[in-house]
């Protein structure tokens, strides 16, 4: 069974589950986070941005890199987590920006995105842009490089998801919105220092045997395999590898969110599989696609760099 896709004309959240309607209360509980504990829209009413990452540190720092940047912090000063009654995720703000943490994997970030897809409806937030950004492998283009993901696809470099609900296994789209990706490559024109390119990102299961690793506690194949499976993908138009945006892509398209992800590459999968770089290189690596969602988000709000 194959879901299709509809976006909302009038820029709100979409929820397609008609039971919602009958609950007096819908506890966001791994987000610490319900409508009768919380007045959602007076605390979420006005976000229109929301950028998803792995680590809760990463989003923590990513909040504090955000106040800088609009001018509504000094250096150094904290931000509060939002979900501190929940050791699940870890949920900042920076003006009109949302900053949330989702662990590692599609279970991880799927759990997090039906709640944090019905805060958003709850709030009757509009006009939200969504991306995720994080790390991942390259695949013929060198570390560092920063990838603008126009869809994910599967191990077998198929465009989709498979969710399996009551046994049966429902199959969505994981297309990404085009001109989304295409306005954050113009943004990224001003950002000499790294290179940036749109292409298909392979999203899978597990970091070792999933993602033809020789490194692993188990592998069944040789060196050769491993490298023509990740040449095909190449060809396929692969340019990177993470865990998460299929379903990320997935869930956004139903729910008619505008979403993006924006990975850097932390090495060239075809030239190995251990992360050697050092940590400080890591560090500036990891900045790479902040800075850039940093330039499209100050120049959607009509900001300058001497605002």
């Amino acid at each position: 069974m194959t879901e299709t896709t509809s976006y909302s004309g009038n820029g709100f959240v979409l929820v397609k589950n008609p039971h919602l309607d009958l609950m007096e209360e819908d506890v966001l509980y791994h987000l610490d986070l319900g409508t009768k504990t919380h007045n959602l829209p007076a605390m979420f009413g006005d976000i229109k941005f929301v950028c998803v990452g792995g680590s809760p540190n990463r989003m923590r720092a990513f909040a504090q890199f955000m106040q800088r940047e609009l001018g509504l912090a000094a250096a150094g000063e904290d931000v509060a987590d939002i979900c501190a009654g929940s050791d699940r995720y870890a949920m900042y703000r920076a003006g009109p920006v949302l900053s949330i943490s989702h662990g590692m994997g599609i279970p991880s970030i799927s759990i997090m995105l039906h709640e944090l897809i019905k805060l958003l409806h709850h709030a009757k937030c509009r006009d939200v842009t969504i991306i995720r950004i994080g790390t991942s492998g390259g695949l013929g283009i060198e570390a560092g490089s920063v990838v603008i993901t126009d869809t994910a696809v599967d191990s077998s470099f198929q465009p989709r998801f498979e969710q399996v609900v009551l046994g049966d296994v429902v199959v969505r789209s994981t297309e990404l919105d085009k001109d989304l990706a295409e306005e954050l490559l113009a943004c990224s024109r001003d950002i000499p220092d790294f290179p940036t390119l749109i292409g298909h990102t392979m999203c899978t299961y597990d970091f070792y045997e999933g993602q033809g690793r020789l490194d692993g506690a188990l592998c069944s194949f040789s060196s050769e395999k491993k490298l023509e499976y990740l040449r095909r993908a190449y060809e396929a138009g692969v340019r990177n590898i993470e865990m998460e945006s299929s379903a990320f892509a997935a869930l956004c398209r139903l729910c008619g969110l505008k979403a993006a992800v924006v990975c850097v590459t932390l090495l060239d999968r075809l030239e190995g599989d251990q992360i050697r770089a050092s940590h400080e290189v890591l560090w500036e690596y990891q900045q790479r696609p902040q800075r850039l969602i940093a330039a499209f988000i100050r120049k959607r709000l009509g900001l300058t760099r001497t605002d």
